[in-house]
């Protein structure tokens, strides 16, 4: 995954949310586009959560992404 890959996600239009999963097994719901920032290089993807919370993802570590329903959540299992 590249950066420029996470930035055409966060520019697409309409904004789909999306989920990014990263190498340690960890996942980021960016669920609208304010709560995250790409680095001008791409290399460094800052998420706020919704807690005032943020978390600082290193792209290069990120292994996929998955596009999310439009309230921002994984629809339950069952």
């Amino acid at each position: 995954m590249t950066g420029e890959q996470i930035r055409n996600l966060y520019r697409a239009t309409p904004f789909e949310p999306f989920r990014v999963h990263m190498a340690n097994g960890r996942s980021v719901d960016i669920p609208h586009p304010d709560f995250m920032h790409l680095s001008p290089t791409g290399r460094r993807l800052i998420v706020d959560r919704d807690d005032d919370n943020f978390e600082i993802v290193d792209v290069l570590l990120v292994t996929s992404v998955e596009t999310l329903p439009q309230n921002g959540t994984a629809a339950a299992d069952g």
